[in-house]
């Protein structure tokens, strides 16, 4: 019976994430100033594109894109445990927050930062980037430690 409790609430969890992702999503704005911190990040204007993020983060301290992207910039100035707080603050909010991923850069090969689509709600699961993105920050983090 414990078993069928906790899986209700884990669907109930999903339901509630999965809504409020799809919020963020279709806002037009936050979408826009997603995609132009993205392009600040890819024209390698990194400061701009985390004061954006930052600003996004005001207004929803969750909000995972801003979340992994801005771990990505962190990975870019060498700091891998901010860029890990930041994934892995991104990562409960992540599953179920669905995008059409437009563009991704890849950040000194070790971390992903995303563009979404302004045309269309996603059917892609930004979980797969933010856990891929969590294990390759992890890797080049210890990594670099060995090599001190």
């Amino acid at each position: 019976m414990k078993r069928k409790a906790r899986r209700l609430i884990v669907i109930l969890v999903a339901f509630s994430l999965v809504g409020s992702g799809l919020g963020w999503a279709q806002d037009s704005d936050v979408v826009r100033l997603l995609n132009t911190g993205f392009d600040f990040l890819e024209q390698g204007n990194y400061n701009q594109a985390q004061k954006l993020y930052e600003e996004l983060l005001k207004k929803d301290p969750t909000q995972p894109l801003a979340l992994n992207n801005l771990g990505a910039i962190m990975v870019k100035q060498g700091k891998y445990d901010q860029a890990l707080d930041y994934l892995r603050r991104a990562l409960p909010r992540a599953k179920g927050f669905k995008v059409a991923i437009d563009r991704v850069c890849n950040v000194d090969s070790v971390c992903a930062a995303c563009r979404i689509s302004e045309k269309q709600f996603g059917s892609e699961d930004l979980d797969g980037v933010v856990r891929s993105n969590i294990l390759m920050v992890e890797m080049a983090k210890s990594s670099k430690r060995g090599v001190q």
